[in-house]
């Protein structure tokens, strides 16, 4: 029988972590692969609703925790390595003090310029099917891993070398091997229905967020809108997401909204107007306003600010 896992309680958001990830949120820095140990100063409760420019791998060896993939969550209370696609909504609870092992991350394009890495993924589907993204490892397994993600963190430290990249890339292979020899797939708990309806917002919120162009905006963008498509009450939405993240629903579509405009902002050469109504705004005076306020500066500064 699946165990019943015990509502999350204070998940932060994880862009709101900064030492947790080696990236800032709204930055675009010239990486392709980190990793760093986990402990108890970078493993914290976080949620991470949005898509992501990277895939996480996270081998933990020591602690207990939730951990949620869509809508599956597993608990973490042996030495297991998970493999987490760019795409997917997860999240993690600490259950206890100890944090140990290391957590990853290499970026799409890392993958993207090396065929190799890149059919090994396809290949091995640890990434890509949620059914094998979670292994239970056994003490026979541990020594191999370890010596894998100590030869990993010793290459990151001098990653300046022109060599570290494809080191890193056959230390990728020889983790997504070793992972599958061991094939214990772990099996998912059950979850309660507060989770899913969380779930199910953050999916909404992505899929509207996801395709935005100044032809197709958004097209819902309140908590009665998104509430109204989840069929659920507003209030019971909003309750949901201030006790398991301590923001409403309305705090995370401005959050969600602001972080898109900043990517418009950077990645492309769209005019404030149409980056203002891509995200719902009618006229480019109340997305400046918009923008200023939760940012302190104007679009305009914040492009100069940035070097475009």
């Amino acid at each position: 029988m699946a165990r019943i896992i015990p509502e999350n309680k204070n998940i932060d958001l994880h862009h709101n972590i900064p030492d947790i990830l080696p990236v800032k949120n709204e930055g675009f820095e010239e990486w392709s692969i980190r990793i760093i140990p986990r402990a108890p100063t970078t493993c914290k409760n976080y949620l991470s609703p949005n898509r992501r420019d990277f895939y996480k791998i996270m081998y933990a060896t020591k602690g207990v925790g939730v951990f949620t993939i869509g809508l599956k969550t597993y608990y973490i209370d042996q030495p297991t390595i998970l493999f987490l696609h760019p795409n997917e909504i997860i999240s993690w609870q600490k259950l206890n003090a100890e944090s140990e092992g290391y957590i990853v991350f290499f970026k799409r394009s890392m993958a993207d310029n090396h065929p190799l890495l890149k059919a090994q993924i396809d290949k091995y589907q640890l990434f890509t099917d949620s059914n094998k993204s979670v292994i239970r490892l056994s003490p026979e397994d541990i020594p191999e891993m370890d010596g894998i993600f100590r030869q990993m963190a010793a290459v990151d430290m001098i990653h300046s070398d022109t060599l570290a990249e494809d080191a890193m890339q056959a230390y990728l292979l020889l983790l997504m091997i070793a992972a599958t020899k061991s094939a214990r797939y772990a099996q998912p708990d059950a979850i309660t229905d507060e989770f899913k309806h969380i779930h199910d917002f953050f999916h909404l919120l992505e899929e509207e967020t996801a395709r935005l162009n100044y032809d197709t905006p958004i097209q819902i963008r309140t908590a009665k809108e998104f509430a109204d498509k989840l069929f659920v009450h507003p209030n019971h939405l909003n309750a949901l997401l201030k006790r398991h993240t301590g923001l409403n629903v309305s705090a995370h579509i401005k959050n969600r909204l602001l972080e898109e405009s900043k990517v418009l902002l950077l990645r492309t050469d769209w005019t404030l107007q149409n980056i203002g109504y891509a995200i719902g705004f009618s006229d480019q005076p109340n997305f400046s306003q918009f923008f200023k306020k939760n940012t302190g500066m104007t679009p305009v500064e914040y492009r100069k600010s940035k070097g475009l």
